[in-house]
């Protein structure tokens, strides 16, 4: 069997984010980049299936610039067994619709039995891109999942439902499944994988290698005009005083809103 896993590298959840010169999204440099944490959780239900089924192959797919090379190494040594990396400033540049077609393409050429994709990304929090994946891929799929289980010609899911409940699903193979956070244990990569990750095989491939066409800026269906920082509020009041003071002036404040 095999699972396809798509990954996408994001900022650091520590990274501070300024926003570029024509504000049209943050500046990328001097930052430090990581998988995406919802496909992390992704990324280990694929690994977890592996381990219960060795003759699994686990393929890894991202992209991105040159950085996302060590976003793939990462994933390599946790455990995935190849990496495919599109290295298109063209595919970079697309909308969700546009991802979703190149990774469509790569799927294409794969054949993956599963694909298993983050619930949505940490800097878009769009959750577009698994949904048409799934529908350019002509699969059926399921969101918001939180456990998956396999069966000889379909995978059992258990999925998020508003107010806590938890639906059951059954997808016949190949489908594709969008993981919530929380669904499992990540785990990390030993310094074996990683020193194992070195000799594994990352595939570079363009838009046009891929037969896609349609994609990037030029070809998006959505745009993003501009971005800015949330304006500062001037309604704030400090409290001053000693230190009682300062704890009374807050405990009258807070039951004047009825929060006491």
């Amino acid at each position: 069997m095999k699972v396809m896993v798509c990954l996408k590298q994001v900022p650091h959840q520590d990274a501070k984010l300024d926003v570029n010169a024509d504000g049209t999204w943050i500046q990328e440099d001097n930052i430090k980049f990581e998988i995406n944490s919802y496909d992390t959780y992704a990324l280990e239900e694929a690994l977890r299936i592996k381990d219960a089924d060795g003759d699994t192959e686990v393929v890894v797919v991202s992209i991105g610039p040159d950085r996302v090379t060590q976003a793939l190494r990462t994933a390599l040594g946790m455990g995935a067994d190849r990496a495919v990396h599109v290295n298109d400033d063209e595919a970079v540049s697309s909308d969700s619709l546009g991802i979703a077609k190149v990774l469509a393409a790569v799927a294409k050429e794969e054949g993956p039995d599963l694909v298993f994709t983050g619930l949505m990304t940490d800097d878009g929090n769009w959750s577009a891109v698994p949904p048409m994946l799934a529908e350019l891929m002509d699969v059926p799929s399921a969101t918001g999942v939180l456990h998956t289980e396999g069966a000889n010609g379909s995978l059992q899911v258990e999925r998020e439902l508003e107010g806590g409940a938890v639906e059951v699903v059954e997808l016949p193979k190949p489908c594709l499944a969008a993981i919530q956070t929380g669904a499992n244990q990540v785990r990390y990569a030993s310094l074996k994988g990683i020193m194992q990750a070195k000799k594994k095989p990352i595939d570079v491939k363009s838009a046009g290698d891929l037969g896609v066409s349609g994609v990037g800026s030029a070809g998006a269906k959505v745009t993003i005009d501009k971005i800015a920082p949330p304006p500062k509020g001037d309604s704030a009041e400090i409290l001053s005083g000693s230190t009682d003071e300062v704890v009374s002036g807050l405990v009258g404040k807070i039951k004047e809103l009825g929060l006491l």
